[in-house]
């Protein structure tokens, strides 16, 4: 009979012999990732905290000494929530005011003389007055914003969207506590995530890149009745993909500082808004294809920026 001559030879390896190889391959590469992860935190951890509190306390030391004590620093923002990572502008210090002759000076005066005073001590480096704060940036890439606030007996208040006059009671600790609530729930793993996820965010385009205070609320939707794998990547992927469509719609403020925590984006389905949400959806496939090719390199460009 007529043919090639040739003839099936089965495989060496079993189908099922291959899939165990591709569990363990699979198995490995998670690890080494995670690892990779944890590495990352462990340097934020040790590095970032200790020069910014060398800041915070300098900073402290001016204010007491050259305002006579009227003031009085409250540490707000990320580091209350243990979520700061170095070089993304989201330390908070709320100033308030104990004395009752500076009761009466609106926020923009109390900005004003905080900026000059600093200046004079620090003359090397940048210091910026805003409507809502003093911006002071150091050479090492740290970035503290000093906010006046007004201490009430019904609550502390800070200053307008203008600057003009004091906003109405704002409740930092209620959001505090339903961070720490969710990050107990997820066994402590959705700080680190947010670590992670605001050192992945600064390397997007400035223009594109989510507020502080955004990322972590952007967390508490995420992981408030999560489910899934806690290990890094795992919720790393779900933050991506859980923001892509939660900053599509406003969240709401539960500090009292503002209505809602995004309203830099606009309104629910606003062109900006859109435009961070295929940043988030495009973060998120990528993750996905790094590790369908087990490619830690793809995974490190995501955060490092390389």
């Amino acid at each position: 009979m007529g043919g090639s001559g040739g003839f099936f030879k089965p495989p060496s390896e079993s189908i099922e012999e291959l899939l165990d190889k591709n569990d363990e391959s699979n198995t490995e590469f998670r690890k080494e990732l995670n690892s990779y992860l944890i590495s990352l935190l462990t340097g934020y951890n040790n590095r970032d905290i200790e020069g910014i509190n060398q800041h915070l306390n300098h900073l402290k030391e001016i204010i007491s000494r050259d305002l006579e004590g009227l003031l009085e620093l409250k540490f707000g923002g990320s580091i209350s929530k243990h979520t700061y990572v170095n070089g993304l502008s989201d330390v908070d210090v709320l100033v308030t005011i104990n004395s009752t002759s500076l009761s009466s000076s609106s926020p923009k005066e109390i900005i004003s003389t905080l900026a000059q005073k600093l200046r004079n001590k620090l003359p090397k480096t940048k210091i910026k007055e805003g409507d809502l704060a003093v911006t002071i940036t150091y050479s090492d890439g740290h970035e503290v914003q000093l906010l006046p606030s007004k201490s009430t007996f019904q609550g502390i208040k800070i200053a307008s969207a203008d600057g003009k006059t004091w906003s109405n009671i704002i409740k930092p600790i209620k959001f505090a506590k339903k961070l720490t609530e969710v990050n107990k729930q997820n066994n402590g793993r959705v700080v680190p995530i947010i670590k992670l996820f605001k050192a992945l965010n600064n390397t997007y385009d400035k223009d594109g890149r989510l507020s502080g205070y955004h990322i972590e609320s952007l967390a508490i939707q995420a992981f408030k009745n999560y489910k899934g794998n806690l290990s890094y990547n795992e919720m790393m992927k779900h933050m991506a993909q859980s923001s892509s469509t939660s900053v599509l719609s406003p969240i709401t403020d539960s500090t009292g500082q503002s209505l809602h925590v995004d309203d830099y984006l606009g309104d629910a389905g606003s062109i900006k808004r859109r435009q961070f949400s295929n940043n988030l959806k495009r973060t998120f496939k990528k993750m996905r294809r790094a590790e369908i090719t087990k490619s830690l390199s793809e995974w490190k460009k995501l955060i490092d920026g390389d």
